[in-house]
């Protein structure tokens, strides 16, 4: 059984059993027959599919955690959460996360007002909301009006503007008052691309003088007894737990001090986010060095020193992991449209009478391969293809020699490899990457994947089946935009290898985990293929069944110019007008062809390779 690192990743939520990944939950469905339950009413391309229980699992290991560590280090402050909004704002994400969470302080955190709106309307009854991010007078009043309303809301202040603006507010619309807190800039950093998120040169957060200014204005105003929390955030997925550890210490000083100052009401100290997700495939790649337990443990053994020592109360915990909680309940499937070396079979040889003796040598070779010189003579075919292609751009061979030549070499190197499938021999692995197979999915690496285009962010791809037989070809994934960046080429040290199949014959399906932080709100519509058809996958708690709900189709043709906003109707009359103008299509067919326009139009734009039950591609 291949497994792709799945015990690195998983976490439980997806195992593999009988040659197939499974939800690890209740039933346990297999994921291959999910899509197909999906695709057979019609619903082709890319598919991506929410698991709301996985939400729910994730807050709970959160809770669990800190509770279990606030116990054993006999800890006197709360836990609190929120959701950062930003990770991901789609309604089929928020809405069951707040439902499941309604026993529990876990509130939402918004960086525009935009995102206020939507935690205004969602979060919780007593559950906490954050404001981070700039903020103008219009989006501080709106944190008035919340707290009017009866929300826990607290407006983080990310400069002495904000803060001033805020006093401004209060003068106009009175009591009640939001929380306020200070967003503090540390010395600390964290590691990795995001680590500019922390240090003193970080976009957020006031300076130790700004603090100090701070307060002075708070209490001029009358307004210190609203500062309640301070907050800090160096960066997200924190790989290594030394950084935290470095910046949980000047923070609890910090609180430590600004309490001394006055600030008797501050009483809550927000970590921020950061708390990192594995994404690991591969031994020896993985993402962070720490375990949950060890993460709440740090936190609360650190700032339950800091308190002890500088004679202060314990302060309330919060924390902002977004990627932590939404990563893991999604995932991308995407059926494979094609391998680009199919063609290189028997069939595709069309040898002379007279060959070049070099072509002669390559079917010599591959006549008479086996395991002994296998290796060997894999290195002599490759070797006379650089020799053959050479003669050719010399004009010594015809096009017809030289496509006989690719076609030998592709058929050597798929014999060694079926040869030596048995054998982890390093040979294989480098011959691979310059041999590897290209595979075409339907989907976009630019809408559903960007943090891979962009920042080069790994994301476990498995099969969804054929997990009991072993792949043979290593891989490297095509999307279907017009763009060479939309691909994941192979590599070496973290090797992806994929099943040699007939996609004329079966469908091979694809699944990208893990995806389910950012990738949805940074999606780009590069080439306008659009957000792509997706459903939750609900669990009945009694009987352990499944069904599908919230299926929401990916946006036609239609739908996403109009987002742009092209004038739908008269793209509708110019291609009818143009239709009736041509001379090349004849009159009775005019409305024939006008219909499948009209039904391309109300399709999506990914592309509609199906199969008949007979296995024919259509």
């Amino acid at each position: 059984m291949v497994d792709y690192g799945i015990d690195y990743w998983g976490k439980d939520d997806f195992i593999i059993e009988d040659g197939q990944v499974k939800v690890n939950y209740k039933s346990k469905p297999a994921l291959i027959d999910i899509v197909k339950k999906v695709r057979e009413d019609g619903y082709r391309g890319p598919l991506l599919v929410r698991f709301p229980h996985l939400m729910k699992k994730q807050v709970e290991k959160i809770f669990t955690n800190f509770e279990s560590s606030i116990k054993e280090h006999h800890y006197k402050g709360r836990f609190k959460a929120v959701f950062p909004i930003k990770v991901n704002h789609y309604p089929n994400f928020i809405l069951p996360l707040m439902k499941q969470n309604t026993d529990r302080c876990y509130g939402l955190e918004a960086g525009s007002k935009s995102e206020l709106i939507i935690a205004m309307a969602y979060t919780n009854e007593c559950a906490p909301i954050t404001v981070n991010g700039f903020k103008d007078k219009e989006m501080i009043s709106l944190g008035f009006i919340a707290a009017k309303m009866g929300h826990d809301i607290t407006l983080t202040i990310e400069g002495l503007n904000e803060l001033e603006t805020i006093i401004e507010v209060a003068k106009t619309l009175g009591k009640p008052y939001p929380n306020i807190g200070l967003r503090i800039r540390l010395h600390s950093t964290g590691i990795g691309i995001w680590a500019k998120s922390g240090g003193i040169n970080s976009k957020f957060g006031l300076t130790a003088t700004e603090l100090v200014e701070a307060i002075s204005l708070l209490r001029k105003n009358k307004l210190l007894d609203k500062f309640t929390m301070i907050h800090f955030h160096i960066g997200s997925q924190i790989s290594d737990i030394a950084p935290l550890k470095k910046a949980l210490r000047e923070a609890g000083n910090i609180y430590a001090e600004l309490r001394k100052m006055g600030a008797k009401n501050l009483n809550n100290v927000n970590i921020g986010g950061g708390l990192a997700v594995e994404y690991a495939q591969h031994e020896n790649k993985q993402n962070r060095n720490y375990t949950l337990a060890e993460f709440s443990g740090n936190v609360v053994f650190t700032l339950k020193e800091i308190a002890k020592n500088k004679k202060e109360p314990e302060p309330d915990i919060f924390i902002e992991s977004g990627r932590y909680v939404s990563a893991s309940h999604a995932v991308l499937i995407s059926p494979v449209l094609e391998l680009f070396s199919q063609e290189y079979d028997e069939k595709a040889l069309h040898l002379k009478e007279k060959n070049p003796p070099l072509v002669e040598e390559l079917l010599d070779l591959y006549n008479t391969i086996n395991e002994r010189y296998a290796i060997e003579y894999l290195h002599d075919s490759l070797e006379h293809m650089e020799s053959l292609l050479t003669l050719f751009d010399l004009g010594y061979i015809d096009l017809q020699d030289r496509s006989n030549t690719e076609v030998l070499v592709h058929l050597i190197i798929k014999k060694v490899i079926k040869i030596l499938k048995h054998k982890n021999h390093s040979d294989i692995i480098r011959i691979q990457e310059q041999v590897q197979e290209r595979y075409l999915l339907n989907c976009s690496f630019f809408q559903s994947l960007p943090d891979y285009w962009g920042l080069s962010q790994s994301f476990p791809v498995i099969p969804l089946d054929r997990l009991n037989k072993r792949p043979t070809r290593s891989a490297s994934l095509w999307d279907i935009t017009c763009d060479s960046d939309g691909e994941i080429t192979f590599d070496k040290n973290a090797p992806l290898f994929l099943h040699d199949i007939d996609v004329n014959k079966e469908e091979y399906f694809l699944g990208f985990f893990l995806v389910g932080a950012y990738q949805e709100v940074l999606g780009m519509r590069h080439n306008l293929f659009t957000h792509p058809t997706e459903f939750s996958v609900v669990f009945d708690e009694e009987d352990g069944g499944y069904s599908i709900e919230n299926l929401l189709e990916a946006q036609t043709i239609l739908d996403v110019l109009e987002d742009l906003d092209y004038d739908t109707k008269e793209i509708e009359r110019f291609l009818k007008q143009r239709l009736d103008e041509s001379e090349e299509i004849p009159e009775e067919a005019k409305k024939e062809v006008l219909g499948q326009l009209y039904v391309m139009l109300s399709e999506n734009g990914y592309l509609r390779t199906v199969f008949k039950s007979e296995g024919e591609m259509l």
